[in-house]
């Protein structure tokens, strides 16, 4: 998105005059309120009695937990906290790095293990428990990340955006600055899962094409996310039509005792977002959120932007208690976008990475998606959740050719060459059961049904009309899992699952096993092993793309296409090098089959797709390619602690695959290493403020490009590529680092943040395309983001 210094600093003076008024010098110390609630990890039944603690306070802040297992500390201090949690029979907990804040009150839930062993047998000192990256699942053996919604913030160059935080994980790298792809082991960025409080969402991303994981805004808020999990491989058997990642997000619930509010102005937008109790009596709860594109409000009151991106988007959700044992709740999420780019706006000099001054560019796109759940508990063993849910996902695009007046950049004919519009739809029923068997053995299972509709129209204009797709229908894509957790002794634990998956549209079924074992080799360290069994659909555009016949008219040659497969192992150490450091190593290897190509001699696999707005135009494919990815993943993280932390995560890794024509060549994805070093210092400057500085690096190997064959492509005035050479030649390292420096304030009912986020503040220039350019006949090049400092603003009261 073009923008410019001007802007920026517009933006930066206004963050500026909302903060000033509010720099009054300290005053006393402020404090908050901490609560929550403590639940059986396998059973959610509540733990009654647990002791809470604020460890190092003085004089001791602590209380135990209610019959509802319900927990509240008061008059806490403002800054960083850590909470031990002990009740008989279960494993402790220790939460670190909790964030406490005057504007806003700190609600948490924590669910504890129970203890493997009696009380009379010795056990280890190591408990999983205790270490604050555990995931969410507790069927995730091996390649799974948690995180909070304060990383997304805390990292400089995520702007809130949790692939884009995600994208500092060991094993995964960004696709582009331009959008957020990430891509994951040299999995292809459409083989990402997006699931939101246990739905299969579609792209939650604004200018989200059809048939991608991806896009330049993310229409998630982190100011309502929970934690959350990202899974990189072997997941576990509840997550299907998936090869490469998984994002398992939560949405937190809103303050049930207090009406808080929020306004923020950052890279993502302009917000506001309130939350509360609907009475004083109740304990229902809302939480409510609106954001609208910064850059186009400027450009609405005058300050014009060439190819201003136009967004909004609303997030509501609300928990109802339903007695004692059960929870209702309804969420919404949904967003508008809409650019345009002119092609006689672009710089032909400095080239763009979404305009061409070949082409004029219009797109809308609109997302929502809608859920309504009930979860019930049975018993202190047993619980269960049903949702039903909606999602509307709709994409039309025009584009022009401009012809120019020869030799020069002035317009002489704008001609529309294309058209789309889709249009998908989806109905869905999740259903899941959690049963609590003993301290050793857990059992859960469910089904998800998604039921698609879908119109969708594609067609070139110029300089022929060529139908791509012309088609509306349904389909349905149902899936049933069970999972076991088994701890055959207090080091070893067993997690198994299969999942099974049947697509109607073509009648193609498959059945997944999964498989994960942990070891704990003594008190600091353990080893993981998982294997999994992945399959995953197509994009539905590429099953209805209309292949022209040789004898005239067209056919749906991709319509019975097969899932693409793969096996995955993953082999885990970890270990605690000390109470802060932890050290993290995997290796991996993933065999792909049955991947979708040319059916005569070509170098085309769905493998190479995924990280673009436009769909994939391929005919006459097969279920014959295979694919394979290997590495070596290494993390060193240090948690905050004394005021700093850092992140060191280094991956090294080869992505093949071949096409009909037996070659094996490099994925695009195909990068070889990625490092990411990351590192952030607090300075507290006095009781109530202080002062953030937050670093981050990334290098990593070009990506594998199809070269440009100019010559070919000047006969025919528009790019050809020369697809003998596919993948065999490499683009230029990248590299790139960003600053952060941010101050925080908390007075007395309020807390205000100001930051600075230095993009790219070597100015770096990375490859981003290169196109041919039939007026001037050469091969442009258009570079990814230059230096761009982003401001941000939150006020919390």
């Amino acid at each position: 998105m073009k923008t410019t210094i001007h802007s920026l600093l517009m933006a930066l003076s206004l963050l500026t005059a909302l903060f000033l008024p509010y720099t009054s010098p300290a005053q006393s110390s402020a404090t908050q309120t901490v609560r929550g609630k403590i639940t059986d990890a396998a059973s959610k039944a509540p733990v009654v009695g647990a002791t809470v603690v604020v460890v190092g306070s003085t004089p001791l802040n602590g209380t135990t937990t209610d019959t509802d297992g319900n927990f509240r500390l008061s008059g806490v201090s403002t800054g960083r906290i850590a909470l031990k949690i002990t009740f008989i029979g279960y494993d402790d907990i220790f939460a670190k790095d909790i964030i406490v804040n005057a504007g806003k009150e700190v609600v948490l839930d924590f669910p504890m293990t129970e203890s493997f062993t009696k009380l009379n047998e010795v056990t280890v000192s190591y408990k999983r428990s205790e270490d604050n990256k555990v995931a969410n699942n507790e069927m995730a053996t091996v390649s799974a990340r948690p995180f909070s919604p304060a990383e997304t913030l805390k990292y400089a160059g995520s702007l809130g955006d949790p692939s884009r935080m995600a994208a500092n994980f060991a094993g995964v790298s960004g696709a582009n600055d331009a959008r957020n792809d990430i891509v994951v082991r040299g999995n292809s960025p459409a083989s990402l899962l997006w699931r939101l409080d246990g739905v299969n969402i579609p792209n939650p991303n604004h200018f989200g094409s059809l048939g991608t994981s991806g896009g330049p805004v993310s229409m998630l808020n982190t100011n309502l996310l929970a934690k959350s999990d990202f899974l990189t491989g072997a997941f576990p058997a509840e997550y299907a039509n998936a090869l490469g990642s998984v994002f398992d997000l939560r949405l937190r619930k809103g303050n049930d005792e207090k009406h808080e509010f929020l306004t923020q102005i950052g890279f993502n937008g302009v917000e506001v977002g309130a939350e509360g109790p609907y009475s004083k009596k109740s304990k229902a709860s809302y939480l409510v959120n609106y954001r609208y594109s910064l850059f186009g409000l400027m450009s609405n009151i005058g300050f014009e932007i060439a190819g201003t991106p136009y967004y909004q988007d609303f997030t509501f959700k609300t928990d109802i208690p339903v007695g004692k044992k059960g929870n209702l709740s309804f969420w919404t999420i949904g967003g508008k976008s809409n650019v345009t780019f002119l092609g006689k706006d672009v710089d032909t000099e400095k080239g763009d990475a979404y305009g061409d001054e070949n082409n004029n560019t219009r797109v809308n796109f609109e997302s929502g998606v809608a859920a309504l759940s009930y979860e019930h508990r049975f018993s202190d063993k047993t619980y269960g959740k049903i949702t039903l849910s909606g999602s509307r996902s709709t994409q039309n695009f025009k584009g022009d050719t401009v012809l120019y007046k020869t030799g020069v950049k002035e317009v002489l004919q704008e001609i529309q060459n294309e058209e789309a519009l889709f249009t998908n739809e989806k109905l869905s029923v999740n259903a899941s059961v959690n049963h609590k068997i003993d301290a050793k053995n857990k059992l859960s299972g469910g089904i998800i049904v998604d039921l698609n509709r879908f119109d969708l129209l594609n067609r070139a204009l110029y300089p022929a009309v060529i139908s791509r797709r012309n088609t509306q229908g349904e389909t349905m894509l149902s899936q049933a899992y069970i999972q076991w957790k088994h701890r055959f002794s207090q080091n070893l634990t067993l997690n198994a699952g299969l999942t099974g998956l049947h697509y109607e549209l073509n009648n193609k079924s498959a059945v997944e096993p999964r498989l994960g074992l942990s070891y704990v080799l003594n008190e600091r360290s353990t080893l993981n092993l998982a294997y999994g069994l992945h399959s995953n659909l197509q994009p539905l555009l590429l099953y209805f793309y209309q292949s022209p016949n040789p004898n005239g008219g067209y056919s749906l040659s991709n319509k019975d296409l097969g899932f693409t497969r793969s096996h995955h192992i993953v082999l885990g150490y970890e270990r605690n090098l000390s109470e802060n450091i932890r050290l993290k190593v995997e290796t991996y290897y993933q065999s792909l089959f049955d991947v979708p190509v040319q059916s005569t001699p070509g170098f085309y696999s769905v493998l190479i797709e995924g990280a673009d707005f436009a769909p994939i135009d391929q005919g006459n494919l097969v279920n014959k390619g295979t694919g394979r990815n290997y590495g070596v993943e290494i993390t060193l993280e240090k948690y905050f602690s004394n005021n700093y932390y850092f992140l060191l995560t280094g991956s090294v890794f080869d992505s093949k695959y071949k096409g009909s024509d037996g070659i094996e060549r490099n994925t695009p994805f195909n990068g070889h290493y990625v490092l990411n070093a990351l590192a952030g210092k607090e300075i507290p400057l006095g009781q109530n403020s202080s002062l953030s500085i937050n670093w981050k690096l990334t290098t990593a190997g070009g990506r594998y490009v199809r070269p440009i064959n100019l010559s070919a492509s000047a006969d025919a005035q528009t790019t050809i590529y020369d697809d003998e050479r596919a993948f065999l030649q490499q683009q230029n390292g990248y590299f790139r680092t960003d600053l952060k420096i941010g101050y925080k304030l908390n007075r007395k009912h309020a807390t205000h943040e100001v930051a600075i986020d230095l993009q790219n503040f070597t100015n770096s220039q990375n490859i981003f395309q290169q196109a041919y350019n039939p007026r001037t006949n050469r091969i442009g090049t258009a570079y990814q983001q230059g230096f761009l400092p982003i401001p941000f603003y939150r006020l919390t009261f």
